[in-house]
């Protein structure tokens, strides 16, 4: 998309970043089974390329894809390779008027959240190739001081491999008017959504149309209250109401630039639902907090992942819903996808600590719509110039709509230590628990629980300005309710990276 507009950019060029890396991972337990336990070695190799828009105010893109070639020596020996791809931008065609953004992921994702966790390089029977894109102009007229209307079309969608769950193409259109600069301490907005999804497999179509009036008022400087009312014309297979009223009702706090929050409670047509976003920072800490409920689909969820925007300040990382960088921040870099954060972490030189509260946990693949409720929060300490220190939890529910009492869970909490050895060498160590459960209804099966806790430990070197390596330990053990179904293993890896 950045490339197909770059005419239109002042003076745009493109940074260019080639690299290569190697991973040598040795197992006790590549099947992730106490039945049947086999020691194996993979090693891979993975070019791969980086490419971002500098210097124009009209485009901003970041793109990176690799390419990983794998092979596996054990009882079962194989081969296989694997694609990767992070791609965003936004372009302003017409000054203030027309827009185009875009996004683009491929993956390999977890299918099932009591299969094998293991990464698709070591053991890929619970994962499989997944790819997400949308495309969205916009159109944005400003009625002088009084209001900003903006209207949206977007189309996008998602493909499965190995059929893992339906492909969907989808296309969605919004409006909505909000008050200007006019109105001080008064709000106000009318908005209108519409998304249509196609899905593959005989699986239905579904429709989800909203409407909505919000009115918000600045009591002080830095409290501010607000409300919403709307209604939802929804055709889906469910068990249950589709269609309805909804309201909310809530608050904001801003007493300065490190500090928000923001709180609200309502109803919608499957019950009451609540909302928080809250953040804060000092100079050694940054805390977050995130939780809210919403109506979605595998699809959605994983366009709404491919789309999260993060930039690294100073060496510290933020997100932003959309492509300005963050308020109060300086030194900051071009925009990222969440795959490229967690490919280029050392080469960002991010520590571990801040990645607690990304919220992109693995979610397993399934068909159908379902309410989500999901919960991220994590704090990061920087103690003196050598120690980071970091602690997250995550709850993520999904409660499906076609079946009654049919819903998923992940819940788990995790920390992380990071101690600069030497101005090149890092030690990390992470230690975490999760619970994966499902209940019989969705699994046509006894209701499940798995836990699992990892332990990992690893030290990175930066060998030169380009060129970086890592050394990992892992144990991982799972008990789980199921027969069969628990593990031990012990895992390590050894890395190289360079980038030219």
């Amino acid at each position: 998309m950045a490339f197909a507009f770059s005419t239109a950019a002042h003076a745009l060029d493109w940074r260019f970043s080639p690299s290569v890396g190697a991973r040598a991972t040795y197992t006790d337990n590549a099947n992730q089974s106490d039945t049947d336990p086999q020691d194996e070695l993979s090693l891979s190799v993975t070019p791969g390329f980086s490419l971002m828009s500098v210097g124009s105010r009209r485009v901003t893109a970041s793109l990176s894809y690799t390419l990983t070639g794998t092979s596996r020596f054990g009882e079962n020996n194989s081969s296989d390779v694997y694609h990767g791809l992070g791609a965003l931008g936004r372009a302003e065609l017409v000054d203030d008027l027309l827009f185009v953004e875009g996004t683009a992921n491929v993956s390999q994702s977890l299918v099932s959240l009591f299969g094998s966790p293991a990464d698709a390089t070591v053991n890929d029977s619970n994962r499989v190739t997944t790819g997400v894109y949308s495309l969205s102009p916009s159109l944005i007229k400003r009625f002088g001081t009084f209001a900003t209307a903006q209207a949206r079309y977007t189309v996008g969608g998602a493909i499965f491999g190995d059929n893992a769950a339906s492909d969907s193409t989808t296309q969605a259109f919004s409006a909505g008017l909000a008050s200007g600069t006019r109105f001080n301490d008064l709000s106000w907005g009318l908005n209108y959504s519409i998304r249509k999804a196609d899905n593959s497999g005989g699986t239905r179509d579904t429709t989800f149309e909203r409407a909505s009036l919000s009115l918000g008022y600045a009591l002080t400087r830095k409290f501010r209250v607000f409300g919403t009312y709307g209604k939802e014309w929804n055709d889906f297979l469910s068990a249950n109401n589709q269609d309805g009223t909804s309201y909310s009702v809530g608050f904001g706090w801003s007493p300065n630039q490190r500090t928000s929050l923001e709180a609200s409670v309502g109803e919608r047509y499957f019950g009451r639902t609540y909302g928080v976003s809250g953040t804060y920072r000092t100079r050694a800490t940054q805390w977050s907090l995130r939780y809210s409920e919403d109506v979605s689909d595998i699809t959605q969820q994983l366009l709404q992942d491919s789309g999260r925007i993060f930039w690294v300040c100073n060496n510290r990382l933020f997100e932003t819903q959309d492509f300005t960088p963050p308020a109060g921040q300086t030194n900051c870099s071009e925009p990222y996808s969440g795959f490229q954060i967690a490919r280029s972490l050392a080469q960002l030189g991010v520590p571990l600590s801040d990645l607690v509260a990304l919220g992109l946990v693995d979610i397993a693949l399934n068909n159908g719509i379902y309410v989500i409720k999901s919960l991220n929060g994590g704090v990061s300490w920087q103690i003196g110039p050598r120690t980071s220190l970091g602690v997250s939890i995550f709850d993520t529910r999904r409660l499906y709509q076609a079946i009654s009492n049919a819903e998923d869970r992940s819940q788990g909490v995790n920390g992380t230590v990071s101690y600069r050895l030497t101005p090149r060498s890092t030690a990390n160590g992470s230690l975490g628990f999760t619970r994966n459960s499902a209940t019989s209804a969705l699994l046509s099966a006894p209701a499940r629980a798995d836990n699992t806790a990892t332990l990992n430990l690893g030290v990175n070197h930066q060998f030169g300005k380009d060129l970086s390596g890592a050394l990992n330990f892992r144990h991982q053990q799972r008990d789980s309710n199921a027969a069969n179904a628990d593990f031990t293993e012990n895992s390590l890896s050894a890395s190289v990276s360079m980038r030219f």
